[in-house]
């Protein structure tokens, strides 16, 4: 799902009439100074990026001074967290803190509910994974009814509660669950909501998910990828991103799985199918070979979307081999992977010769894609160590990943000899 930072959470929250901290983000110490020096008071400085645990791993400060709050983004700013790269720091006003609480809506996908699901805690913060199960009090959300206040009341009673909170955290649940439907939120978590020791209740922190499919009615929240990838999207994700966007028919989403193209003994990694494609990296780990990428293209997407996708996988470099691996009878016409496949490859091939090729495919149609294939790469140059295969291995990973592993030893061998002429 697509995240949004803190920072861009908040401010939707605050559109949505829920109470937020005063503050404002800064991209350098300069700025957090000055905005230290507007609020007049104690700051919180915290580092923007898509990941929790922020304040265990340091990545929120506190300063008493605007000259704190600058030595503070200056420690933040330019460096890495948990493999996000600090561009932005959010300096806004210091609460003083009562006592930390948690709430959430977030879609329960599960078949009992399928629905949006609040839950509450008077127990939140940075330990709110310990926090007991039965601590922990859930309400399903009507998807047409929306949430009730009568049913907010109770199930804070039924959390014990105190009377003189019932009015201002059933406001909160309510609206909070408002903005969760308008924004096409799929989970939306305040952790923690704070109670100030002023008797105010604010939202202190904000993790907001958008629906994928839902990002492009939203343009005003510059979403540029609808994906979480957890880590700052590389050049891979962004072309995969951009096939995915100009054209939906079919999955087909290159992921990058943390090559850095130099390392030894990884493939493009081309499945049909989602499940099928977990049984091949399985069967890949066995013969110690390891996925480049992941690019989908089940769900019948047209040929010149199977082509786009296979064209970036094979792009990537020094990759020592490329599986199309159709580990499953797809009911769709496989004639367009055909096609597609043997395109590309007879662009590519001439220009990686001996690049060992694993090609998988069965379902519709299938007679006439191994035919497509085996035709069209008959005369191909380059094309000196492909092999095809139809449903009698549909179901043996092990053998089409012992292929290629294979294929990759003697395209290696071929490699180095041709190193040491």
């Amino acid at each position: 799902m697509a995240r949004l930072l803190e920072f861009q959470g908040k401010e939707l929250l605050r559109k949505a009439g829920l109470p937020v901290p005063r503050g404002r983000t800064a991209s350098n110490p300069d700025e957090a100074e000055a905005i230290a020096e507007e609020m007049g008071r104690p700051v919180a400085v915290k580092a923007q990026l898509h990941a929790g645990g922020r304040g265990k791993a340091g990545a929120i400060r506190f300063a008493a001074s605007p000259a704190e709050a600058r030595d503070a983004a200056a420690a933040l700013l330019g460096t890495e967290i948990k493999g996000f790269a600090i561009d932005a720091v959010l300096v806004e006003e210091r609460l003083d803190i009562a006592r930390e609480l948690y709430v959430g809506i977030i879609i329960d996908s599960a078949r009992s509910g399928r629905r949006p699901l609040l839950m509450f805690s008077r127990e939140g913060g940075v330990d709110i994974e310990s926090v007991p199960d039965e601590a922990i009090h859930r309400l399903h959300v009507s998807p047409l009814r929306g949430l009730e206040v009568y049913q907010v009341v109770d199930l804070l009673v039924e959390a014990n509660v105190p009377d003189e909170l019932l009015v201002p955290l059933a406001t909160i649940c309510s609206r909070l669950a408002s903005a969760h439907r308008d924004y096409d939120c799929f989970a939306l978590e305040i952790n923690p909501l704070v109670l100030t020791t002023q008797g105010q209740v604010v939202c202190a922190d904000c993790k907001m998910q958008i629906d994928n499919a839902a990002v492009f009615r939203h343009p005003e929240m510059g979403i540029e990828v609808a994906r979480d990838f957890g880590h700052e999207p590389t050049p891979l994700d962004l072309i995969g991103w951009g096939i995915e966007k100009a054209d939906l028919r079919g999955s087909g989403f290159v992921m990058d799985m943390g090559y850095d193209g130099v390392s030894p003994d990884y493939i493009g990694f081309h499945p049909i199918g989602g499940g099928s494609a977990m049984m091949a990296m399985d069967a890949l780990n066995q013969v110690r070979l390891k996925p480049a990428n992941y690019a989908d293209t089940s769900g019948n997407p047209v040929g010149s979307k199977i082509y786009r996708v296979a064209k970036v996988v094979l792009s990537q470099p020094n990759i020592q081999g490329y599986l199309l691996g159709g580990f499953m009878m797809a009911n769709q016409e496989q004639w367009h992977h055909a096609h597609a496949v043997v395109k590309v490859l007879r662009e590519v091939l001439p220009e990686k010769p001996g690049l060992p090729c694993v090609l998988l495919v069965c379902g519709n149609k299938e007679e006439e894609s191994l035919a497509i294939l085996r035709a069209g790469l008959a005369d191909c140059a380059g094309a000196t160590r492909v092999e095809i295969y139809g449903r009698d291995y549909v179901t043996d990973t092990l053998f089409i990943a012992g292929r290629m592993r294979a294929l990759v030893e003697e395209y290696q061998a071929e490699l180095e000899g041709g190193d040491r002429a």
